[in-house]
C-alpha cells in the first residue's frame, strides 16, 4: 500500500517537472466572470522609463540654461514650459519629481532599510547643481508645477513686498516639516499635498482638485503662488541660487534705466538702483543689524523650546502612534470609532505592550525632532530679519539671485532686447517711452 502510493506520487512530480501535466491537476473553477490571476513579471520598460526621464529632465535643464542665459528668449522658454507640462506632467502624472524626491533623499538618510532609487536621486540632483551654477532655470520651464503655473499668468499683479516677505518663510517650514515627517516614516506630505497631481492625472481627490484650481484661479493674478509661497524644492533652490556664477543679469553698460523690467517681473525679481543715505539712516541701520544679530540665538531657543510641545499632537500624524492610541483606548472601555487597523492588529495576535512600546519611542523621537523643527523655524525668522536689515549697494538694476526664475518676461519687454533681437527699429529709449505710455496704472505703481 504504501509501496504503492509512494509510487504514484513520484509519477506525478514526474509529470509535473517534465511538462506532460498540461492539463491543470486542480481545474480552474468555471465561475461566471471569473479572472484567473497570474503573476507579474517586470517588464523591461519598469527599468527602461526611469532612464529616459533622467535623460529627458538633464536635455530639459540644458536647453532651459541655453534658452533664458544665451539665447535670452521667452518664446522658447514658454515652448519648453508647455513641452514639460506634456511630458513630465500629463503623460508621466508629474511622477517622478524633484519636489517630491526631497522626502525619498530624507526617508533614505534617515532610515537604512530603505533603498532609494538611483533615478530618484538624479532627479533630485541634477536641478540643484544645475540652479548652483546657472541659477533658478529649472523653475524657469523645466518643472511641470512651475510651468503650468507660469502658463496661467496672464495677468500677474506685484504682491506688496511686506507680504511676500512674510509668505515667502512657508516653504521653509513646510520644509521642514516635510523632512521630518519623511524620516520617521509617518508619510509623503509634499506628494499627498501636490495641488497639481490629481490636475495631471485627470482625477483624483477632491479637495485636492479644488485646491489645484483655486491656486491656477490665483495664479492668474498672482506670479506663481506654489512655487514662491509653498513649494518646499523651490526653498532649497533660493538658497543655492544665491552662490550661482551665471545667472539672469541686467547689463548696466546697456540698461536705460526704462524700469520696464521691474514693472513687469510678476516675482519682485528686479531690485532698482539704490541712492546714498545720510549718515544718520545708516547709523541706523547698523544698530538694527546689531539688535537682529543678538536677537537670532534667543529666537532659535525659544522656537526650539515651543516645538518640543509639539511633539504629542506630530506624533499622532504617524499611523503607529495612531493605532496604539486606539487599541489603548479600547482596552480602557472608552467609545472611540472602530477602525480596520485595530481590528487587523488585535487578529494578528502581536501583544499590545510591544505596540504601545514603539509608540513610546516614536513620541521621545518626535520629541526631539519637534525641538529640532522649532529651531528651525526660529533660524528661518533670524535670517529673513537679518537679511531685511542688511542694506546692500547697487549701481544698477540687478535681477535677485534667490527670487528670480529666470522665465524671460524681462527679455520680451526690455527695449535693448527687441533691438538686438531686430524686432523694432527704433531706438531703444523711443521705444521705452512709448511702452511706458502705454503701461497700465496698476502696473507701474
Amino acid at each position: 500500500m504504501n509501496s504503492t502510493l509512494r509510487w504514484a506520487t513520484l509519477g506525478v512530480v514526474a509529470a509535473v517537472l517534465t511538462g506532460s501535466a498540461a492539463a491543470e491537476l486542480i481545474p480552474t473553477p468555471s465561475f461566471s466572470n471569473h479572472a484567473v490571476p497570474t503573476t507579474r513579471v517586470p517588464v523591461a520598460d519598469d527599468v527602461i522609463w526611469p532612464l529616459v526621464d533622467v535623460a529627458i529632465l538633464a536635455l530639459a535643464l540644458g536647453l532651459a540654461t541655453y534658452l533664458a542665459l544665451v539665447k535670452r528668449s521667452r518664446r522658447g522658454l514658454v515652448a519648453l514650459a508647455v513641452a514639460s507640462v506634456l511630458w513630465f506632467g500629463f503623460w508621466r502624472q508629474g511622477c517622478v519629481c524633484p519636489i517630491g524626491a526631497t522626502q525619498n533623499v530624507a526617508l533614505a538618510a534617515c532610515d537604512s532599510s530603505y533603498v532609494l532609487p538611483v533615478s530618484v536621486l538624479a532627479f533630485f540632483l541634477l536641478p540643484l547643481v544645475v540652479t548652483l551654477f546657472f541659477g533658478r532655470t529649472f523653475c524657469a520651464a523645466v518643472c511641470p508645477l512651475g510651468a503650468v503655473q507660469e502658463l496661467a499668468a496672464v495677468r500677474p499683479l506685484q504682491v506688496p513686498r511686506w507680504l511676500d516677505h512674510a509668505l515667502g518663510l512657508i516653504p521653509y517650514l513646510y520644509l521642514g516639516v516635510a523632512v521630518m515627517f519623511a524620516a520617521t516614516g509617518t508619510g509623503f506630505i509634499v506628494c499627498r499635498y501636490d495641488p497639481f497631481v490629481a490636475f495631471f492625472r485627470l482625477g483624483g481627490n477632491t479637495p485636492m482638485i479644488v485646491f489645484g484650481g483655486c491656486l491656477l484661479l490665483l495664479g492668474i493674478f498672482v506670479g506663481r503662488p506654489y512655487c514662491r509661497y509653498l513649494c518646499p524644492y523651490g526653498a532649497i533652490l533660493r538658497v543655492l541660487a544665491k552662490f550661482s556664477k551665471w545667472r539672469v543679469h541686467i547689463t548696466p553698460s546697456e540698461c536705460i534705466n526704462c524700469r520696464l523690467c521691474e514693472h513687469v517681473c510678476p516675482y519682485g525679481a528686479i531690485e532698482p538702483t539704490t541712492v546714498e543715505q545720510p549718515a544718520a539712516e545708516r547709523a541706523q541701520g547698523r544698530r538694527r543689524l546689531q539688535v537682529m544679530l543678538a536677537l537670532a540665538p534667543v529666537l532659535i531657543l525659544t522656537f526650539g523650546g515651543l516645538g518640543t510641545l509639539l511633539a504629542t499632537p506630530l506624533s499622532q500624524w504617524h499611523a503607529t502612534v495612531r493605532l496604539a492610541e486606539q487599541v489603548r483606548a479600547e482596552e480602557l472601555g472608552v467609545n472611540a470609532p472602530p477602525s480596520d487597523a485595530a481590528e487587523a492588529f488585535r487578529t494578528s495576535g502581536q501583544p499590545a505592550s510591544e505596540l504601545y512600546q514603539s509608540a513610546l519611542g516614536l513620541r521621545d523621537r518626535f520629541f526631539w525632532l519637534g525641538g529640532a523643527l522649532g529651531a528651525w523655524t526660529g533660524l528661518v525668522v533670524s535670517a529673513k530679519l537679518i537679511h531685511l536689515s542688511v542694506r546692500r549697494r547697487r549701481a544698477g538694476f540687478q535681477a535677485d539671485r534667490a527670487g528670480c526664475v529666470s522665465c524671460g518676461r524681462c527679455y520680451w519687454y526690455c527695449p535693448v532686447e527687441q533691438v538686438r533681437l531686430g524686432w523694432i527699429a527704433q531706438p531703444a529709449d523711443a521705444v521705452a517711452a512709448q511702452v511706458n505710455a502705454e503701461t497700465p496704472k496698476e502696473m507701474s505703481a
